[in-house]
């Protein structure tokens, strides 16, 4: 008989553990919160649209998970204090609310410049801001978990400004590490590539910038939002225990030449 004692594999249930996700009525949003509900959490869908996050909180709830929605404009801060406080902590925050206005640079009006940064990069920080000081009062550890895109690791061409928010949600969340580490809370980012969504959809309705797209995905297909829920899944759990300050990049080869 074997005297081996073997390692056990760590577990990606999520069950006891409430989660956030900003941004949560539809795509990627939604089929985060759709992922970690269907590994135990308790999720919480935000978003400014009241029915779109009740329809996928009905639809998490008739599939078996656990869900409520709530209504939250991410871009009002004083909202988003008020929101926070009245809740008991989250141990998941998925940073998902975002928005992009392509254009060249020389074409970027002041009014485009705040809309991109505003909600990529301000709401993240003050929404994360607004979760640790909950589980701080609370004592929760936790996983912070902000979407950037692999446009914040390389450049893009009409995307000075998307670049330049994703960039800064890569610095933010390395900084938030290394403040919250002593408390138990990590901070990641998951860094997608083109996903198929009703927000992308009509830029792919483009053949010319579709095969430029599929030229640089080496897998040679579009992302689907599956392709984060596990991504979300493993950074939400203690399967990840020991990261902290990366980013989880989902890119099918995008960022590797």
């Amino acid at each position: 008989m074997s005297s081996i004692s073997l390692p056990k594999m760590p577990n990606l249930r999520l069950d006891g553990r409430r989660a956030l996700v900003t941004g949560a009525g539809r795509g990627i949003g939604m089929a985060i919160a759709a992922g970690l509900a269907e590994m135990g959490a308790e999720v919480t869908l935000v978003a400014r649209s009241q029915g779109e996050i009740d329809a996928v909180a009905s639809a998490i709830v008739a599939a078996g998970g656990k869900a409520s929605a709530a209504s939250l404009d991410v871009s009002d801060l004083a909202a988003v204090q008020a929101f926070f406080a009245a809740r008991p902590a989250f141990h998941v925050l998925v940073n998902n609310a975002g928005t992009n206005r392509p254009k060249p640079m020389m074409e970027v009006s002041e009014d485009d410049y705040d809309a991109v940064l505003n909600l990529n990069l301000k709401s993240a920080f003050f929404v994360a801001q607004a979760c640790v000081q909950q589980m701080l009062a609370e004592g929760a550890t936790g996983s912070l978990i902000h979407i950037g895109s692999q446009m914040g690791h390389v450049g893009g061409q009409n995307r000075s400004l998307y670049c330049a928010s994703k960039w800064a949600l890569e610095g933010m969340s390395k900084s938030f590490a290394l403040d919250l580490a002593s408390a138990g809370i990590r901070s990641n980012t998951i860094a997608p590539t083109f996903i198929e969504t009703p927000l992308t959809q009509p830029f792919f309705e483009d053949e010319a910038f579709l095969a430029s797209v599929l030229t640089k995905i080496k897998l040679g297909r579009l992302g689907q939002v599956q392709d984060l829920m596990g991504a979300a899944a493993y950074l939400a759990s203690d399967a990840s225990a020991l990261v902290t300050g990366t980013s989880l990049v989902v890119d099918g080869g995008w960022t590797a030449e």
